[in-house]
């Protein structure tokens, strides 16, 4: 019997070593960063393949016994993510080098840009490939946000190719089955986690002096400032609330083609609607010292337009923060209506205010909620998710690689 011993985790586009909430970076990085680490703990050796983004990069950097990450030439470091698509094989040529004197035994591809690098690698190795698109583009063109053809292509194709495709819950599993036709046999199961050592209950007034918050209500908003994750839905909703002792904490940067603009749009309706001495920004923070965020908040706000799972809300949540998040993707997995927070069924400011001030508005129930927040995010952890994905590698590792269908 074969077993999976060496992985190369392949993600083209961001760095687990970069810092999340701005760029491209984002809730992937955290995924990918907590994933391989729980990985090596299981005994597993996991290659995590880059693009170069910053020309001073070293080519490989050991983060822990097991697990390294080796930047690959492949365009200028300079390219932005719309560009990435030219340089696919080049990565994946990078790869390929690599892996002549580092073998793997099953290739595993984030987002689709790694994946469509992956199927090549595939065919060219006869490796096993597992493919998690963190989210895909049939989805974001039902919620109004279009990406080009060739990503739903390239999507379909990888689906059809894949051994195991990843789905974080269960309305990602019935949204490739029913846009992409993904076999469900070939469909695991692989909910994320979260780190409890990091993430867990505290002091409210203590976290609010580490960050200088101060007293009365805060909002919270974590997350890439662009037109996706619904800021702006957060800042009407906040304006709703029309309480003159709350504030407003946007952490997070510009994100994407869209992004300076987006923040420009976003301010000017602050400005708009007179509440610019209400509303303070932070810059995207280390992923360990957001928890100091969510224990100094009373709500967390998550308005996206679609999330294939939500590490905010399951962040937030461990923390005993109760979010308020749209009813999209996984956050109705991660949210209990009514018991860790609300979920919002249209992406109305109005209605995303009305449950704000339900929480605060009601200690009892925000306190209740706390409670049941914190209880179903321990479900949640990176050691279970890790232990999970390692049974699937050394199953794929007994098998002959699916062909194309």
């Amino acid at each position: 019997m074969s077993t999976a011993g060496r992985i190369a985790m392949l993600s083209l586009h961001t760095s687990p070593l970069a810092q999340p909430g701005s760029g491209d970076s984002g809730g992937m990085n955290v995924y990918v960063r907590e994933l391989v680490a729980g990985l090596a703990h299981t005994g597993l050796d996991c290659s995590v393949y880059v693009r170069r983004w910053s020309a001073d990069l070293p080519d490989e950097v050991v983060i822990e016994p097991g697990v390294r990450v080796v930047h690959v030439d492949a365009g200028h470091p300079s390219l932005q993510k719309d560009e990435l698509y030219d340089v696919v094989d080049t990565f994946a040529d990078g790869v390929r080098a690599d892996l002549v004197d580092r073998p793997a035994e099953v290739i595993h591809a984030n987002y689709w840009l790694s994946a469509v690098a992956g199927h090549r690698l595939k065919h060219e190795l006869e490796l096993p490939l597992v493919s998690t698109f963190h989210t895909l583009a049939r989805v974001k063109a039902e919620t109004g946000d279009h990406e080009p053809a060739r990503r739903a292509h390239a999507e379909s194709e990888v689906v059809r190719c894949s051994d195991v495709i990843t789905a974080s819950c269960v309305p990602e599993q019935h949204q490739l089955e029913r846009l992409y036709d993904a076999p469900s046999e070939r469909i695991e199961l692989v909910t994320p986690g979260v780190e409890h050592a990091l993430f867990s209950p505290g002091n409210q007034a203590g976290a609010r002096r580490a960050l200088g918050l101060g007293t009365g209500p805060i909002v919270l908003f974590v997350g890439r400032l662009q037109p996706l994750k619904g800021v702006d839905v957060a800042v009407e909703a906040f304006a709703a609330l029309d309480d003159r002792n709350a504030r407003l904490v946007i952490v997070g940067g510009a994100s994407g083609a869209e992004g300076d603009a987006e923040v420009g749009r976003v301010m000017a309706m602050i400005d708009g609607l007179d509440i610019g001495h209400q509303v303070e920004f932070h810059p995207p923070q280390p992923h360990h010292r957001l928890g100091t965020y969510y224990r100094a908040a009373d709500v967390c706000v998550v308005p996206s337009r679609s999330e294939s799972f939500g590490l905010v809300a399951l962040e937030a949540a461990a923390c005993g923060l109760p979010v308020v998040a749209a009813a999209v993707g996984g956050l109705r997995t991660l949210v209990d209506h009514g018991r860790t927070g609300f979920l919002v069924a249209r992406r109305d400011p109005t209605l995303f205010a009305a449950y704000l001030a339900e929480i605060l508005d009601n200690p009892i129930v925000a306190a209740q909620m706390a409670f049941n927040a914190a209880e179903r995010a321990r479900r949640y952890t990176w050691a279970s998710t890790a232990r999970q994905l390692g049974e699937v590698y050394h199953r794929l590792a007994d098998r002959v690689p699916v062909d194309c269908v």
